[in-house]
């Protein structure tokens, strides 16, 4: 089975870029949206969508399958806990 994985990101993000080494390196296709050419209405965007409470979101975003996993720091706690596989079909 695929899974639909998606990131919201920046060019010079360093955190958007080590989530896609971290999803790269754990065999995790996926597709990559960038936000620059319309920065803040998709930071405003992602974080009503995703119920921020800052109301602007930082970048990498990441969805798996739909469900909302949060940037680098959620991404990177989910693989080495082993917890990922609950968001993989």
């Amino acid at each position: 089975m695929t899974n639909d994985i998606e990131i919201y990101t920046l060019p010079d993000c360093p955190f958007c870029k080590k989530a896609k080494e971290k999803l790269k390196d754990n065999y995790l296709d996926y597709t990559e949206y960038d936000i620059s050419k319309n920065e803040e209405e998709i930071r405003r965007q992602l974080a009503q969508l995703f119920e921020i409470p800052s109301g602007r979101a930082t970048v990498p975003q990441i969805t798996i399958n739909g469900k909302y996993i949060g940037g680098y720091s959620e991404l990177k706690e989910l693989i080495n806990s082993g917890r990922l596989n609950q968001y993989l079909n």
